[in-house]
């Protein structure tokens, strides 16, 4: 009545990455939506992603922004 279930196993095609491994495409695209910006605000925007790239992280602290910011010349007044 029953028939036992032919499992087949599951086949992970991803290959193992090593760490310090940068990936070959980065899904990411940040460059359209940054047209409407000012020059200014473009610069920023721009420098925010590649620090983000370049960390590998998807969210910043203010004390990363503000990193970013000092690194771009910027100081308080």
């Amino acid at each position: 009545m029953n028939q036992p279930a032919t499992t087949t196993p599951f086949v992970d095609r991803r290959s193992p990455r090593k760490p310090g491994d940068s990936p070959v495409f980065e899904r990411r695209q940040f460059t359209n939506s940054h047209e409407d910006l000012s020059p200014g605000a473009q610069q920023l925007a721009l420098a925010i992603d590649e620090y983000k790239l370049r960390n590998r992280r998807r969210f910043i602290t203010y004390e990363e922004m503000y990193e970013i910011i000092t690194g771009l010349g910027y100081t308080q007044l």
